[in-house]
Formats: C-alpha cells, sequence, structure tokens
C-alpha cells in the first residue's frame, strides 16, 4: 500500500506514522490490492470549511472528508474476485483542530479520534455511504470492528501508537456519532456543523 501524508495543519500532536498504520491496516482487511495508492491530507479549519463548502455545499468546519478517485470493490483476494490492479483510492482530508474538539467531547484523545476518521475516511473511499439508516448502522458497525481489529493487530505486533480506549464513545453507534455532532453544532466555539 502506498500511502503519502501531507500535513498542512501546523497542528502539533498528529502522529502521521500511526495514520499510514491505521489506513493501511484497514484498506488491507478490506483485501484492497497491497500496490493501492492513497493520501491523508491534514488541513486547518479554514481550509476544511472551504472544501466543506466547495464539495458538499455545507458551510463551516468538519472532522473529515474523502474523495474517492477510482471505483474499487473490497475483496481483490478472494478466489471469486476479480483481479483488479493497483488503483489510486484518493484522498481523505482530516482536520485535528475540529478532530480534538470531538475527541474532547466523546471522552478520548485526539489520536483515536484521528483513526476513527481515517477509517471511517477509508470506507467513504470505497464507496460506503451513511445517507440512509441501514448503510449508517453498516457502515458504523463495519468502522467499529476495522478500529478494534487495529488496535488487537497493533498491540500483537509490539507497536504502541496509544491505548486502546474504552469508553462509551470510543466505538460510536451512528447514533452515537450523531448526539455528538449535535453537541459540536450546539458549542458556542464557532465551529459550524459536522459532516463526515
Amino acid at each position: 500500500m502506498s500511502i503519502e501524508v501531507f500535513n498542512e495543519s501546523g497542528y502539533d500532536g498528529v502522529n502521521e506514522e500511526m495514520l499510514i498504520d491505521v489506513l493501511s491496516f484497514a484498506l488491507g482487511e478490506m483485501d484492497i490490492h497491497p500496490d493501492a495508492e492513497a493520501s491523508i491530507h491534514i488541513v486547518d479549519l479554514d481550509t476544511i470549511a472551504d472544501l466543506h463548502v466547495k464539495w458538499l455545499d455545507l458551510e463551516g468546519p468538519t472532522d473529515v472528508m474523502s474523495f474517492p478517485m477510482d471505483e474499487l470493490t473490497p475483496g481483490y483476494s478472494r478466489p471469486d474476485g476479480a483481479t483488479p490492479g493497483p488503483a489510486m483510492l484518493g484522498d481523505i482530508v482530516l482536520c485535528p483542530e475540529f478532530a480534538a474538539k470531538q475527541a474532547t467531547k466523546a471522552g478520548h484523545d485526539l489520536a483515536h479520534e484521528l483513526a476513527l476518521l481515517t477509517v471511517h475516511g477509508s470506507l467513504h473511499l470505497l464507496g460506503y455511504d451513511h445517507v440512509d439508516p441501514a448503510e449508517e448502522r453498516e457502515m458504523f458497525a463495519l468502522q467499529n470492528e476495522l478500529l478494534a481489529d487495529w488496535y488487537d493487530n497493533v498491540e500483537a505486533r509490539g507497536v504502541t501508537y496509544q491505548p486502546k480506549p474504552s469508553g462509551a464513545g470510543a466505538f460510536p453507534t451512528a447514533a452515537d456519532r450523531l448526539e455528538l455532532d449535535e453537541k459540536m453544532e450546539a458549542d458556542d466555539s464557532g465551529f459550524g456543523g459536522v459532516e463526515s
């Protein structure tokens, strides 16, 4: 997996190696070709707010946005699956300043929030969405499974990024995340709505 990180945020405390690790793990678990490419852009509030308006016509900053490029279907290693070649999956854009505020409200640290958002963004690159309730439940369940499995994998490899959180907001359901979004919208911080 070829993953590039572009940190244009100026925000301290972003572990780029961890973001590459979690994205590589998630895509590998989804049977994406090992030579596929993706990028992670880490940006500030103004940049993500501009992207949010330009691409989703929604005011204010958000936590994560995904820009898929090639159409891919998970299942590269299935015996009955087609054998697609490597592809450019697309870009995941993260805003650590926004994510830090969400992490605090959810009761965990920024590193975990960015790992969660990276997995969330990777699923969007693969065509998952949360427009209707059934899709939303499926996507969030898969997101949480991949994230929990990544923590187990990291531990088995003897790598330490951050401890696996156990609080209620650590592996949120779609309903949990909606509640967090509502808290963020009600906050007087000047952040706009959340659209992951």
